[in-house]
C-alpha cells in the first residue's frame, strides 16, 4: 500500500460564476489539513488557487507551491507557504508538481487546469506513472469532459489497453477515501515517473 502523503491540487486562478466552487476548495483544503495530507498547488494566492491553498494554513496544514517566475505577480505568488517554489518555466512547474505528488485532483477551472489534468491523463495511459488521478465533479462541472471521454471510447480512439482510470467524485467529501483506496494497490515502485524530460513525455 502506497499511503497519500501529498496531493497534487489543479484548480482555476479566478473564483469561476458558481459560489459553490470556491465553497469547495475551501473545503477540500480543511479536509487535507485535518487529515496530514500536503497541498502541492500551482503558487498563486487567487482564485480557487488561494481559497484551497489558504484555506489549508488556516487550519494547520501544509502548503507547497510551485510557481513559474513569470506568474510570480499575475498570479500573486502566496508568500505564507511554507514552502514557495519559484521554477524557470512551466515544463519545471509541472514536472516539480509531479514529483512533489502522490495524487491529483482537479477541482473546476479553465484551459490550464484541462491542460495539466490531461498532461496526467496522457502519462498514466503511456504508462509512465500509477498515481491516481481525480475529478472533483462540483456542480457537474466536468460533466462535459466526462461525455467527450466516453464519445473518444465510442469512437475508438480510448482503447482497453490506453484506458485510463480516471477517478470521478461528485462531493468534495468523497475525493481524499476515493484516492487512498486507489493508492491501496500501488506499491513505491509504481508511483514513480520515468526518468526522460518532462517535454518528452
Amino acid at each position: 500500500m502506497q499511503p497519500i502523503r501529498t496531493v497534487c491540487v489543479y484548480c482555476g486562478s479566478g473564483p469561476g460564476a458558481n459560489p459553490a466552487f470556491v465553497e469547495a476548495a475551501r473545503r477540500f483544503g480543511r479536509i487535507l489539513a485535518e487529515n496530514g495530507v500536503g497541498l502541492v498547488y500551482g503558487g498563486g494566492s487567487l482564485g480557487l488557487m488561494g481559497a484551497i491553498a489558504k484555506s489549508v494554513l488556516e487550519h494547520g496544514g501544509r502548503v507547497t507551491g510551485i510557481i513559474p517566475e513569470f506568474l510570480t505577480d499575475r498570479e500573486k505568488a502566496l508568500t505564507q507557504a511554507q514552502e514557495l517554489i519559484i521554477t524557470r518555466d512551466m515544463h519545471e512547474r509541472k514536472r516539480t508538481m509531479f514529483e512533489r505528488a502522490d495524487a491529483f485532483v482537479a477541482l473546476p477551472g479553465g484551459i490550464g487546469t484541462l491542460e495539466e489534468l490531461v498532461e496526467q491523463m496522457t502519462w498514466s495511459q503511456l504508462g509512465r506513472h500509477r498515481k491516481p488521478i481525480l475529478i472533483a465533479n462540483v456542480e457537474g462541472f466536468w460533466d462535459p469532459l466526462c461525455v467527450l471521454l466516453d464519445h473518444m471510447t465510442e469512437q475508438g480512439f480510448i482503447r482497453q489497453r490506453l484506458a485510463v482510470n480516471l477517478i470521478v467524485a461528485q462531493s468534495v467529501d468523497e475525493i481524499l477515501p476515493k484516492l487512498c483506496d486507489a493508492a491501496r494497490t500501488l506499491s513505491e515502485g509504481e508511483t514513480g515517473m520515468t526518468s526522460a524530460p518532462a517535454d518528452r513525455m
